[in-house]
């Protein structure tokens, strides 16, 4: 196993490295004066950098493409006050010989005890056809497999190895201390929702090397995918209450809230509207979490303009 021997998080202006990278992005340009050049998006566990090919660029372009892992030799650079790296030399690497946890970010919590603690919740669901169901996906060792490797998304919240994960289960968590603040509400719908309800992204999302959105997720997108494999799962259990599978549906159709959000329907049940906010917020707030810890270790008190919320980021005055 080749060692990865420098991260991205401790590069240096001025230094001259040679390490390996995943290849995230890169497309081919030209100068004003018609020059190739090769633009590249780097990326580790610790973050992700962007590149420059200024020579031999035609010749770099042929023999690495986006998701390959890549062996690059380059100079730390400062453009714009952001570090760049000049790329003197790009090797191809064998990924199979490379540790994929240097290349891909993980939750930081554990994975086998964060499922452990989601299979517990699902155990302890009152409504037997309701716990049937949750029990249905979560013991099916194919959906299990994935769910535990899943991102939550491409790239703003839970953007890592074991993020759908972790967010499912931050939000099962929330739900459960709702069902216990607010009269009417019913718990065992609730805690069934909160699980499923990003189920479709373990086959919207890819990410076996660059996190990205596969074909059916492009075409169809999570929330279709996993109405489908919600009513493959009733189909298969015996006498699955009519009206319980209809505010189950409503519920997974419904949790992005908005129509302009991707929601075929907006929340029209206290349990699909809970789901929503819960789900809004424990994504808000990873995005925010995570936004904080990657900004650049400068005196400003606010981080770089966040482009999909819109707005600078106050990180706080450190004592």
């Amino acid at each position: 196993m080749k060692e990865k021997n420098i991260y991205i998080r401790d590069i240096q202006t001025g230094e001259k490295i040679s390490t390996y990278f995943l290849l995230a992005e890169k497309n081919l340009a030209f100068s004003q004066k018609g020059s190739p050049y090769l633009n590249l998006r780097l990326k580790d566990k610790t973050g992700e950098v962007d590149g420059k090919v200024w020579e031999n660029a035609l010749e770099f372009d042929e023999i690495c493409k986006k998701g390959d892992i890549i062996q690059v030799t380059a100079r730390a650079v400062s453009y714009k006050s952001t570090l760049q790296l000049s790329v003197l030399s790009i090797k191809q690497a064998d990924s199979a010989a490379i540790d994929p946890a240097d290349f891909f970010p993980s939750s930081r919590f554990d994975i086998e005890t964060m499922f452990s603690e989601l299979l517990t919740i699902a155990e302890q669901i009152a409504t037997p056809c309701l716990r049937d169901l949750t029990l249905s996906f979560l013991q099916d060792e194919e959906i299990a497999d994935l769910f535990k490797k899943a991102p939550a998304a491409k790239g703003f919240h839970h953007v890592y190895i074991g993020g759908l994960l972790e967010h499912t289960l931050s939000v099962t968590r929330l739900l459960e201390l709702a069902a216990s603040h607010y009269q009417g509400v019913n718990r065992d719908l609730l805690i069934t929702g909160g699980i499923l309800h990003d189920v479709g992204k373990i086959h919207e999302l890819s990410y076996d090397s660059v996190f990205d959105y596969s074909d059916e997720g492009r075409l169809i997108g999570h929330i279709i995918i996993g109405l489908e494999m919600l009513d493959t799962k009733i189909a298969s259990l015996p006498d699955f209450p009519k009206q319980t599978a209809m505010e189950l549906r409503h519920l997974m159709l419904s949790h992005h809230g908005e129509l302009e959000f991707g929601s075929p329907k907006r929340p029209k049940t206290l349990e699909a509207l809970i789901v929503h906010y819960i789900d809004d917020l424990d994504a808000k707030v990873n995005a925010l979490q995570e936004y904080i810890k990657d900004a650049p270790p400068n005196d400003s008190d606010w981080t770089p303009f966040h482009r999909l919320l819109e707005r600078f980021i106050y990180k706080g005055v450190k004592i």
